[in-house]
């Protein structure tokens, strides 16, 4: 069976790179997530990953800190994650190229779609840090932006949790958890999927988004595949 995706976008968040310790990073974590995209690109799929900073820092926790500096910040600290990822996939055997909306060429390539999609037709993977370069945007609302650009098949965002649910399943053991929703679901209901601005993005352009656990990293490699995991939003 051939994969469901030619390409996709992972969407990474901090938080899962840092495991237990919740802050900083986890090399068995990330080296156990290279052998589950190494699985991916073996099957022919296309990969682009954005992660998120806050195993780093939460601009958005920052206090009285003007909001554009926090911001900044928080965009540095997903370059330092984009190069552990990167690593950790190199250590798995792929090719790999780190793209970053801020420009810092002495540590990775500026972000360039055409140089992108070349990449992608030579089977590297491309991480792209510092988010879309700007304050006020999320990471999430970065990955959406990317999926577009890069015309991803799908947007996976790996979570802590196997899906959507109608409330917190870890504050209320009574939650429901959606198997598909759409767009409008999304907003109407105000459920915590992603920020209204990466969901609006991702509407627009057609692109589902599929929220699943990173817990068992392997839950990639079957979405990829067409398998039944975590929750898909689409459109319709």
């Amino acid at each position: 069976m051939g994969a469901k995706y030619k390409r996709i976008l992972l969407k990474l968040s901090g938080e899962a790179l840092a495991g237990e310790k919740k802050i900083g990073l986890d090399y068995e974590i990330i080296n156990t997530l290279g052998k589950s995209i190494k699985k991916v690109v073996d099957a022919g799929v296309e990969v682009g990953i954005v992660v998120g900073g806050g195993n780093f820092w939460r601009g958005r926790s920052s206090g009285a800190m003007d909001r554009t500096r926090a911001d900044h910040i928080g965009m540095l600290a997903t370059a330092m994650n984009a190069l552990a990822v990167a690593d950790g996939l190199e250590n798995c055997g792929m090719e790999v190229r780190v793209q970053t909306a801020i420009s810092m060429p002495q540590v990775a390539e500026p972000y360039i779609r055409n140089k992108a999609m070349r990449h992608f037709e030579k089977g590297r993977v491309c991480i792209f840090g510092c988010g879309t370069g700007n304050p006020f945007f999320s990471t999430d609302t970065a990955a959406a932006l990317r999926a577009a650009e890069i015309e991803a098949d799908i947007f996976l965002k790996a979570t802590m949790v196997d899906g959507v649910y109608d409330k917190d399943p870890h504050k209320y053991s009574d939650a429901v958890k959606y198997d598909t929703l759409t767009f409008n679901e999304v907003l109407e209901k105000g459920l915590q999927v992603m920020d209204s601005t990466a969901a609006a993005l991702c509407k627009d352009n057609n692109i589902p988004v599929l929220v699943f656990d990173l817990a068992r990293p392997d839950n990639i490699y079957d979405a990829c595949m067409g398998e039944n995991v975590g929750t898909l939003v689409s459109a319709e």
